[in-house]
C-alpha cells in the first residue's frame, strides 16, 4: 500500500501566498462601487487606518472586522479567520522565528 504525504493532502496544503483579509474586502469594495474613504467615514476609522488593511500592512482586529461586516453585511468571522491563516503561514515562513521554536522544543522535550 502506498503511503500518502502529510503535505499533499488538499486540506494540508498552504497557498504559495496567503490571503490577507485586506484583499478580499478591497475586492468587495471595488465591486460594489464604494471608496476606501466612504467606507472609513461610514465605520468611524481612519482613511490611513483602513488603506493599511486593505494592503495587507496591518492585521485585521475584531473589531474592524465587524464594523466592516456591518457596512457591508458580511459575516466578521470568515475575516478573522483569514487573518489568522495568514499569520500563521507568515510566521511559518519566517525563519528565525521558527528557529526560536525549536529551540523551545529542545528546551522543552528535556523537561
Amino acid at each position: 500500500m502506498r503511503q500518502i504525504r502529510e503535505d499533499m493532502i488538499v486540506n494540508n496544503l498552504e497557498p504559495f501566498e496567503p490571503t490577507h483579509p485586506g484583499e478580499v474586502i478591497k475586492d468587495e469594495i471595488a465591486y460594489r462601487g464604494v471608496t476606501q474613504r466612504q467606507l472609513a467615514q461610514e465605520i468611524g476609522v481612519s482613511c490611513s487606518l483602513l488603506n493599511e488593511v486593505l494592503n495587507g500592512k496591518r492585521a485585521m482586529n475584531a473589531h474592524l472586522a465587524m464594523l466592516i461586516a456591518a457596512a457591508l453585511g458580511l459575516d466578521a468571522e470568515p475575516l478573522l479567520n483569514l487573518q489568522t491563516r495568514y499569520d500563521m503561514i507568515s510566521a511559518k515562513r519566517n525563519p528565525s522565528f521558527m528557529q526560536r521554536i525549536q529551540a523551545i522544543r529542545k528546551i522543552a522535550a528535556a523537561l
